[in-house]
């Protein structure tokens, strides 16, 4: 494998996120690294792949530098570039979750190690007083999750406010949170330890990324969603199943894509022959769509509209 692929965060205050962005965008350039980077006042956060030695070479400035230098990463190897471009933009947060007061909440929830948070997925299983929450959007979880684990009816991260009432019901419990890579679990477990009084809460360190690289990823069911061109990664070396289910014939499937009608775009699991038969499409009449974009075996199709990725009619 001669690519690295990586996932990052930083909560620390940055004075100037205009000028962070084009130092990051200039040494991202200069090394040829593809991805999403969002700079914003709270901090820092990334997704990126390159060669081993240009993803090196950008660590070691991360790792130099005076605002983000404690910065952590998560490192997956791949054979190529897992993104087309490269993005790095100025946001408000970066992450997501549109509540002022869960800023001040940042670093308040002890992180678990990994071997931690696996005692804790099967202590939940016999006692109800301990809760796996699974802090990511219905698209994610519904292809791979913690064993046991409590999930909630959102589209987007953004929604999980509107969850209060599932929310109250945690009051007085144990509580350890996950998320991908760990980034939404330190917004989310402050949020909660702030407005729902559960007894105790924690955040996985790492998140699934690194809790599988170093526990084999012991009782997480199915795969982990991730935001780049392989949609999904396996995870589980240890006992793996299979609990997503094909979204057009029902049969257990592992393979999630966006649908190819850029009109509609939804993220669906899918079964290997549906996905053949369907073109990459979720629906008949998606494959009839005029925006249908052309079919491919990865079964992550491109944003936007691109005449020389579209079918044509």
């Amino acid at each position: 494998m001669d690519y690295n692929v990586l996932l990052y965060y930083n909560f620390v205050p940055v004075e100037n996120p205009e000028e962070a962005r084009e130092e990051h965008f200039e040494i991202c350039k200069s090394l040829n690294l593809k991805g999403r980077i969002l700079i914003a006042k709270e901090g820092l956060n990334g997704t990126v792949s390159g060669l081993k030695a240009d993803t090196d070479a950008y660590m070691e400035w991360i790792h130099q530098h005076p605002v983000f230098k404690n910065t952590e990463f998560k490192i997956d190897e791949y054979h190529k570039h897992t993104f087309l471009k490269l993005h790095v933009r100025v946001k408000n947060e970066i992450v997501r979750l549109n509540i002022p007061e869960a800023v001040n909440q940042f670093g308040t929830t002890p992180h678990v190690t990994p071997e931690e948070f696996l005692k804790a997925v099967k202590e939940a299983q016999q006692n109800p007083d301990i809760v796996i929450l699974d802090a990511r959007s219905a698209y994610e979880y519904s292809v791979g999750k913690f064993k046991g684990a409590v999930t909630l009816d959102i589209d987007n991260f953004r929604d999980l406010p509107e969850q209060r009432a599932e929310l109250e019901k945690l009051q007085g419990k144990k509580i350890y949170t996950y998320c991908t890579g760990g980034i939404k679990c330190e917004k989310v477990s402050g949020w909660l330890k702030e407005h729902f009084n559960p007894e105790e809460i924690y955040q996985l360190h790492g998140g699934i990324v690194n809790y599988g690289k170093v526990t084999g990823g012991e009782d997480f069911e199915g795969q982990c969603y991730v935001f780049d061109q392989r949609v999904v990664v396996p995870v589980n070396q240890v006992n793996p199943t299979v609990i997503g289910k094909c979204g057009i014939c029902s049969k257990p499937a592992e393979k999630m894509i966006n649908c190819a009608n850029a009109s509609c775009n939804e993220h669906f699991t899918i079964c290997e022959e549906c996905f053949h038969e369907m073109e990459g499409c979720c629906s008949k009449s998606c494959m009839e769509s005029p925006d249908r974009r052309a079919f491919n075996d990865q079964g992550y199709f491109l944003r936007g509209v691109n005449s020389k990725i579209y079918v044509n009619k």
